[in-house]
């Protein structure tokens, strides 16, 4: 078990995508019991097992599906000779990914995203700043950030979305506000942040309900952004932000 936690560390080390596959339940005869763990990567290399034969051989299987997804899931497998093994048990095994790819874009690249950023620099975020203005990004440090001065529909286009996606709206323009979030809001997010005064957020609301986004999707939206705070200046704002996306990232 020592050398599998050791392969776990370099694989992170490495930024090499993969699954971790643990057997969390067994019950009667069956191969290995709860605890044993398998490490299945991009290239279908395998470190440790399950138990071998039919169960291994669909834990990889349902591993590589779940990882280009990026999903976790739990399965029940029965063990019978059908699977390759005459144990006659059953096995519960939790597939989860070894690195979570949570990925962050920020749009707007003004004194709030300027501090947004070094207040995720250190946290499980591959992040991207977005802004349509030349030069915005001039007296910028360089950081653990992309910077991307690109027309924002452009961009729009390009963005792959699913369920560990986190999206920041913080631009200089209410025009442009309104482009991002409502091409975003019905797509798949796991955050969807709009910074905003209560007129706005209103106002946005009413022209989503008229585009037929459902009520219920608009509700998980955070707008005004971040977490209730009373947070006034950039940087007490960045950290409201921050804050609200780490209670939905560990929610």
């Amino acid at each position: 078990m020592k050398d599998i936690y050791h392969k776990i560390v370099e694989l992170k080390e490495a930024g090499t995508k993969a699954m971790l596959c643990t057997i969390v339940q067994t019950k009667g005869s069956t191969p290995l019991k709860a605890g044993a763990k398998m490490i299945v990567t991009d290239e279908a290399l395998t470190y440790g097992t399950v138990g071998g034969g039919g169960i291994e051989s669909e834990t990889i299987d349902r591993a590589l599906k779940l990882l280009f997804s990026n999903k976790q899931e739990l399965f029940h497998v029965e063990l019978t000779s059908q699977e390759g093994t005459s144990c006659g048990g059953t096995a519960d095994i939790f597939i989860e990914p070894l690195m979570q790819n949570y990925k962050l874009y920020i749009f707007g690249g003004g004194h709030v995203g300027k501090a947004l950023v070094h207040q995720v620099e250190h946290l499980d975020f591959d992040t991207t700043v977005i802004d349509n203005r030349e030069g915005i990004f001039d007296d910028w440090t360089s950081g653990n950030f992309k910077k991307v001065v690109t027309n924002i529909k452009d961009f729009l286009s390009e963005l792959q979305f699913d369920e560990n996606i986190f999206i920041v709206i913080i631009s200089f323009d209410h025009k442009i506000d309104w482009e991002i979030l409502s091409y975003c809001a019905g797509k798949p997010w796991r955050y969807l942040g709009m910074m905003g005064s209560h007129s706005k957020v209103k106002a946005m609301t009413k022209s989503l309900l008229e585009s037929g986004i459902k009520e219920e999707i608009i509700n998980k939206i955070n707008m005004p952004i971040g977490m209730g705070i009373n947070s006034e200046t950039a940087s007490e704002i960045a950290v409201s932000i921050a804050s609200k996306m780490i209670f939905e990232k560990n929610k």
